[in-house]
């Protein structure tokens, strides 16, 4: 089953839940652009409250304990039994965050809407700005779905196979850092920015355009990849492009703002 999902498919799935996940890195809730118009039926889901923990030592965006995450989806409506489709409107960042998390915590059925909110209006489909209220849903969290680094394991990967650097290549170069508190990059690690993942009407890229894209940055056959980005979000729409691609990967959730939270980790730049 394809991870993506288009406008027709949505409307053709009526019995999906719809999960909202318009968020933006240092820019305005996305609660408020919800509230002003979304798909029909669909329920705000927060990046920062419901799809991480809290921010410290394992970054900006760790990975959400277990319980708590599953709290957060059955006050969604998410049950296992019923797919799920989670989109934004910034090229499916946020959106495969989601699609990420729900996945690495057991959900069978997880599509993300390609073109996010966008394509669903550029084909005339409607918006509404009634707030759902949806049943309490029975999903069950059980870590372990999709492969996972520590800063170690990142380490290892970035000698010994391919890591995957998903920032823009400025940050990856060092030149600027506007978040974190050190610039570069983990030392081994490949520039790959996930802009590149999808066209400008922010659909991803076909897939044979995907793997070819990675196949030139080195994930060829027999080799173990793995990738990350400044905090575990930009890092799961790369594992998202890489798995359209038909390529496995794993996802180093602390990212850059784990790694430079010790200050003893190596920092590589240019």
């Amino acid at each position: 089953m394809s991870p993506l999902i288009t406008p027709a498919g949505l409307a053709a799935l009526p019995e999906a839940s719809l999960l909202d996940v318009r968020w933006k890195l240092g820019g305005p809730p996305g609660i408020e652009e919800y509230r002003r118009g979304h798909v029909p039926g669909a329920v705000f889901c927060d990046l920062d409250a419901d799809l991480a923990g809290p921010p410290g030592p394992r970054g900006r965006h760790p990975l959400p304990e277990a319980d708590r995450f599953q709290a957060a989806m059955r006050r969604l409506g998410v049950s296992a039994s019923r797919p799920v489709v989670v989109y934004d409107d910034a090229g499916s960042m946020a959106a495969a965050r989601a699609w990420w998390t729900l996945r690495y915590f057991g959900h069978p059925d997880v599509r993300v809407l390609d073109g996010g909110l966008r394509a669903w209006t550029a084909e005339g489909r409607p918006l509404s700005a009634e707030i759902p209220e949806p049943a309490s849903g029975d999903f069950t969290a059980r870590p372990g779905g999709m492969p996972v680094l520590d800063a170690g394991a990142a380490a290892d990967l970035a000698a010994e196979g391919l890591l995957l650097d998903a920032r823009a290549a400025e940050r990856y170069r060092g030149e600027v850092e506007p978040v974190d508190p050190v610039a570069g990059h983990i030392p081994g690690a490949v520039s790959a920015p996930t802009t590149e993942n999808v066209e400008p009407s922010g659909r991803f890229h076909a897939p044979h355009f995907l793997r070819e894209r990675f196949n030139t940055l080195g994930a060829v056959p027999g080799v173990e990849v793995g990738t990350y980005c400044g905090s575990g979000v930009t890092a799961a729409h790369q594992v998202l492009a890489l798995q359209i691609a038909g390529i496995p990967a794993a996802l180093y959730v602390g990212s850059w703002s784990e790694w430079v939270a010790d200050p003893s980790r190596p920092v590589a730049t240019g």
